[in-house]
């Protein structure tokens, strides 16, 4: 595709938690788009607010993305610009945006994908296991599959990165102890970037006794899990 013709689509991350983390290059873009399309309409308001950014928010998400597409499609053919942003971090990771991307490219819409927030990289930064090479996983399967999957990572050489619900990390945990041992090394983080930020740090059955000690855990976790030596 020729660099001479314009972006039409802007895939923007937006902060994982802390609203400082938003570059000057993502504010200036969300105030020269036509409209942005948002995961949850209502967390991009408040973000945009706190911008004094005024845009048209139009609803795409994990449960709509499929049906409103082509529509979406021929607002940017018809010489709409847009921007993509998800309700926190870099969209399409683990996130919707992916289907978007894919049409636009098939469409010869040109897309810039801007740098910023994605909630792996701190996490992994910060856990002090290898982030040479390294596998992102995102969230397992929560039933059909899971199994197959644990085991198959098992074997898995490359540090592992995955996305966790605070509901299921003890769970998750639990299965982490049964299927990689007592001894694999792991990191828990949540709430990252904000002011209770939390990294826990040692085996997989330390790492589960303090977080069962816990009487409540808020916020979206990264897990970080050593690859078989």
């Amino acid at each position: 595709m020729s660099e001479s013709i314009p972006t039409q689509l802007y895939v923007v991350p937006t902060p994982i938690g802390n609203l400082e983390d938003i570059t000057l290059r993502a504010i200036r873009t969300l105030k020269e788009v036509d409209f942005i399309l948002a995961e949850d309409t209502r967390v991009t308001a408040k973000l945009l607010q706190h911008l004094e950014i005024s845009k048209p928010l139009q609803s795409y998400h994990t449960f709509n993305e499929h049906q409103i597409l082509s529509q979406v499609i021929k607002r940017i053919k018809g010489g709409e610009k847009a921007a993509l942003v998800s309700d926190a971090g870099t969209p399409a990771i683990s996130d919707p945006g992916f289907l978007l991307v894919r049409e636009c490219l098939k469409n010869e819409i040109k897309i810039e994908c801007l740098p910023g927030p994605t909630a792996f990289v701190p996490a992994l930064v910060k856990s002090g296991i290898p982030s040479d090479s390294f596998v992102f996983e995102g969230f397992l399967p929560h039933k059909k599959g899971r199994q197959t999957r644990l085991k198959l990572l098992a074997e898995e050489p490359r540090t592992m990165i995955f996305y966790e619900s605070p509901m299921r990390v003890a769970k998750t945990l639990e299965q982490f102890k049964e299927y990689f041992g007592n001894e694999r090394i792991v990191s828990v983080s949540r709430e990252l970037s904000k002011l209770y930020e939390e990294t826990i740090n040692g085996t997989v059955e330390e790492v589960l006794r303090i977080i069962l000690e816990k009487k409540e855990i808020k916020g979206e976790i990264v897990i970080i899990v050593a690859g078989k030596e």
